[in-house]
């Protein structure tokens, strides 16, 4: 599952809408809709603060194209 995939099942599940989510976070709504149509280059500090809304963080994840 994708970043913007996993952001946008948790804010359906909380039954938020994005403006809703992206006040709560703290982050503007175009942000917020970048995150979740997958905008390759996002503020890591700014993914957190959506996050943390769901007990989560960023971490370091094994690339799938990597077998090491």
């Amino acid at each position: 599952m994708t970043l913007s995939e996993f952001v946008k099942q948790k804010r359906n599940s909380a039954k938020l809408t994005q403006p809703e989510l992206a006040e709560k976070a703290g982050v503007g709504l175009r942000f917020l809709r970048d995150l979740e149509q997958g905008k390759s280059t996002l503020r890591m500090d700014k993914v957190n603060q959506v996050l943390q809304l769901f007990g989560f963080e960023l971490g370091p994840q094994r690339n799938a194209d990597n077998n090491q």
